[in-house]
């Protein structure tokens, strides 16, 4: 497996991740606080994190595919992006899980 379907992987991870907690911040300030511009702002992170969600979902199967998961696993990773705050603790334990794997499969040329 080669380091940038990881490396794509933990990048979406980490803005599918920011971009569901300011839109769980920003409905708890539209519909808890009432504050006025909350709205708009709902709205427009909720659009960026749908779109961007779906290209989460393509990177995440593709690594879970090439790093041969099970369904359960793969499915877990896949929700990860629906739950605030998850998606960062599960590509935290998915990176450390696939490096070391991701360092064995570089030629050895390449290490040098």
């Amino acid at each position: 497996m080669k380091k940038s379907v990881l490396t794509r992987y933990r990048v979406m991870a980490y803005v599918t991740g920011v971009l569901l907690v300011l839109l769980t911040l920003g409905v708890i300030a539209k519909y808890i606080l009432d504050m006025n511009g909350a709205a708009d702002f709902t709205k427009v992170v909720g659009i960026a994190h749908g779109w961007l969600y779906v290209i989460y979902l393509v990177f995440a199967f593709d690594l879970g595919s090439k790093a041969k998961w099970p369904v359960g696993k793969q499915l877990w990773v896949l929700i990860a992006g629906t739950i605030p705050t998850a998606a960062f603790f599960v590509e935290r334990k998915v990176s450390k899980e696939l490096e070391a794997k991701v360092a064995r499969d570089v030629p050895a040329g390449a290490r040098a």
